[in-house]
């Protein structure tokens, strides 16, 4: 953990990353292999982070890599047709939803991340990061599309407009880190991704919101 002073910050953002895993589980079936890659992953993440790996920015090549380079490739393994299909017919379109409702305390996290100085504005709902709209809305389309007052189209486009949000903001957060490649928030840069338990979110929430969307959509556009 970064400080005694942030300890109550780490301890809601790991009932954060343990929400996120759970609702993960409930709205893929067979999804044992995958929350077991996610357990290990995250935790190999975790103790390097803790063991303060990442805290040297000025390596080349940058160690952050190890985080962006693998989980990169692995959603991109992931978005082959094949595993898509497979991925589609196992998901419950109804409870998945439910899952980016972790977005708002993430969100929450972020903002007092500010505040410390371990994240700048423009990632806050206070500047450019909009995806608090995804996090308040989730539970509302989740409820309305169960109750069948809404159909697969406003879904589908309610999942559009999710995807374009968080990668909006997994880009942001890149070009705002202290990486090579950094061309925003010098003043204040993204510092919080190289602790623990922050290494987390670029690690395995947004990955997993990623992924969640991708497949609702290719199981939408199918229908």
């Amino acid at each position: 953990m970064i400080s005694d002073v942030t300890a109550w910050l780490d301890w809601f953002f790991m009932v954060v990353v343990v929400l996120t895993i759970f609702l993960f589980a409930i709205s893929n079936r067979n999804s044992f292999r995958w929350i077991s890659i996610i357990v290990v992953w995250s935790g190999l993440q975790a103790i390097l982070a803790a063991q303060g790996f990442y805290t040297d920015t000025t390596s080349l090549p940058p160690r952050f890599l190890m985080v962006l380079v693998p989980t990169l490739l692995i959603l991109i393994i992931s978005f082959k047709k094949k595993n898509l299909e497979k991925a589609a017919s196992s998901r419950n379109l109804e409870l998945s939803t439910f899952l980016h409702s972790v977005r708002l305390p993430v969100e929450i996290v972020l903002y007092f991340l500010f505040t410390y100085e371990l994240v700048p504005e423009l990632m806050t709902f206070r500047g450019w990061n909009l995806d608090i709209i995804a996090g308040l809305s989730a539970p509302v389309v989740g409820v309305l599309f169960l109750k069948k007052i809404i159909g697969n189209k406003f879904l589908l486009t309610w999942n559009v407009i999710g995807l374009m949000l968080i990668v909006f903001v997994f880009t942001t957060a890149i070009l705002s880190s202290e990486l090579p490649i950094q061309l925003l928030a010098f003043e204040q840069p993204m510092k919080a991704p190289i602790y623990f338990p922050y290494i987390i979110l670029p690690a395995t929430i947004v990955p997993i919101v990623i992924w969640t969307h991708v497949v609702d959509i290719y199981k939408l556009l199918k229908k």
